[in-house]
């Protein structure tokens, strides 16, 4: 997605096109300090202190209502707009630009089912309801024109995770050499390593890394205390690390396992390969509905990768989603795979990303993940790096 998308005429017809297949009457962006950053995207709005209302209707040009004092903050808004100063005048106002268009998308999610398109305030939900709208949720709207990366994207993200993939192996490298060297390094200073490597790679923006090891492999979102724990002997290292290139691009988001021994345990080597089965399961369910020609929601991947780890008995063990989408936000607002947090039925519409990342944790002795991302292409699923981690090295064999 580019910045400003609805304020071009190119992307305006676009957008029509998918209201009227979508039978929708409109689509009403609503705009306050960045709450709806959807919107604010779609729109190229910033700084903005009051209420601000776009009407997108199915034929015809947007119209904008906003405040009196706003006007700076829409200085690029190249259709029609009206103002208002007092609530009464807004009411009034909006209740106008409404008449006659009951239908209208809106980032909201019944139930809040899906929390990453729900960000319209129910306060304001209430006072459209009043006004005769019957609010439909914008969520595949907002996968098509919010989700979708463009080519160039495409290519950064690409650039980006094979940085991201050698930072990676470097980083596990880089432990088993300071074991080896007699001074073990600790989580919170391969940390600093890792995010100085990706930006001297040029993943400098948005970027950051999860280094866990032992039993703090063990929490999802492990975040050491001050420089956290020596990365010693007979122990599994978990590394989650992404970034991207700049502020319009899309980020690659990579987790990598080592274990520092000559040998990997066989517990630890079954728990690895349950969970690279379950990842890679999952990608090939991708990779059949796209040959079939049959659309893909994204529940049904969480299912078919949670359903490898619970025929292994580890069932219980994976307390997180398979994978979250990727857009010029990390966790994007796209679809999600995801039927255990929530239910996420949007489809995975062409051009959207995500990452797949099934995990295994067992409290207290360590934990498992392996976390590649996909883009789902003209061409079918395009996974990210172009070599993913196959097994789980040991990292002081041979040394």
């Amino acid at each position: 997605m580019s910045e400003g998308f609805l304020a071009h005429p190119e992307g305006l017809e676009r957008v029509q096109e998918a209201l009227s297949e979508l039978g929708l009457d409109g689509w009403l962006l609503y705009e306050f300090r960045g709450q709806n950053w959807i919107s604010a995207a779609l729109l190229s709005v910033t700084g903005t202190t009051r209420r601000a209302f776009v009407l997108v209707p199915r034929e015809g040009e947007p119209r904008a209502l906003l405040h009196a004092i706003e006007s700076s903050a829409w200085r690029g808004w190249p259709w029609k707009t009206e103002v208002y100063s007092g609530w009464r005048e807004m009411a009034e106002k909006l209740g106008a630009l409404l008449r006659g268009r009951p239908r209208l998308a809106l980032e909201f999610s019944p139930g809040s089912a899906v929390p990453t398109v729900d960000t319209v305030p129910a306060g304001l939900m209430e006072l459209l309801r009043s006004l005769g709208v019957q609010p439909v949720s914008s969520q595949d709207l907002v996968s098509l024109f919010h989700s979708v990366w463009t080519e160039e994207q495409l290519r950064e993200h690409r650039r980006a995770a094979e940085v991201v993939a050698a930072v990676a192996r470097s980083a596990l490298e880089r432990a088993a050499d300071a074991v080896q060297g007699g001074a073990p390094t600790t989580e919170g200073a391969l940390a600093d390593w890792i995010r100085q490597a990706m930006a001297r790679g040029g993943v400098g923006v948005d970027l950051d890394t999860h280094v866990a090891v032992g039993a703090g492999s063990a929490d999802p979102h492990y975040a050491p205390a001050g420089s956290g724990e020596a990365i010693g002997e007979e122990q599994v290292l978990l590394v989650d690390l992404w970034g991207k290139t700049s502020v319009a691009a899309v980020a690659a988001d990579q987790t990598w396992m080592g274990y520092l021994g000559q040998v990997v345990p066989d517990d630890v080597r079954r728990v690895w390969d349950v969970v690279r089965d379950a990842r890679d399961r999952a990608v090939q369910f991708l990779a059949s509905r796209f040959q079939a020609g049959e659309e893909v929601r994204g529940y049904e991947v969480d299912d078919v990768s949670r359903g490898v780890i619970e025929a292994a008995g580890y069932g219980p063990y994976f307390v997180h989603r398979t994978g979250h989408s990727i857009d010029t936000r990390l966790h994007g607002s796209g679809p999600n795979l995801d039927n255990l947090e929530t239910r996420d039925d949007r489809r995975l519409l062409t051009g959207v990303g995500f990452s797949v990342e099934p995990g295994i944790y067992l409290p207290g002795r360590f934990g498992v993940r392996s976390e590649i991302n996909v883009h789902w292409g003209a061409r079918g699923p395009e996974v990210t790096p172009q070599g993913p981690q196959a097994k789980m090295p040991a990292l002081l064999a041979g040394r």
